[in-house]
């Protein structure tokens, strides 16, 4: 992939040594979703993450300049009896955009989690981002009618957590 006015992308799989780039793009993403408060990433979090093996990424490069991410990790489900793929984050730079490098990321997403014996592939969309539903519904994703997405942070896990 060779976009004009720039050098050609090169995407690779993220080692903790990219933790820098990692917590930028995902700051990056934050600010496109108007939370840039939100993220508490650290380049030290996303390392150990990343060296841990909690989280996996692919991450894309043109000029050596970290320029997309696909930052996901598995999970399992009891219904299927297999593992899932679960795309955390999904982000490329507004210059790179329209060069289909969101369509690579997640094909070889899907690379991954077909390799991996994986029993689906799963990722949240802020309901407000019309734009990405329809690219997600064009590849044959649906949306998971009748569930929603709760969660438990902050104070609220601390003292149900003791």
């Amino acid at each position: 992939m060779s976009p004009a006015g720039g050098g050609p992308i090169l995407i690779r799989a993220a080692t903790p040594d990219d933790a820098a780039d990692i917590r930028a793009l995902v700051y990056a993403l934050a600010v496109y979703e108007n939370e840039p408060d939100k993220v508490k990433m650290t380049d030290e979090s996303a390392r150990q993450a990343l060296a841990a093996g909690h989280v996996q990424a692919l991450l894309a490069f043109q000029d050596g300049k970290a320029v997309a991410m696909a930052l996901y990790f598995f999970n399992f489900s009891s219904w299927t009896g297999k593992r899932g793929l679960f795309l955390e984050d999904l982000f490329v730079s507004p210059e790179v955009r329209g060069l289909g490098l969101g369509l690579d990321l997640l094909k070889r997403l899907a690379a991954i989690a077909v390799a991996n014996d994986c029993g689906r592939m799963e990722w949240n969309v802020l309901d407000w981002n019309n734009s990405a539903k329809g690219f997600y519904e064009m590849l044959g994703a649906r949306h998971a009618a009748g569930w929603e997405v709760w969660r438990l942070e902050g104070e609220a896990l601390k003292t149900l957590g003791g």
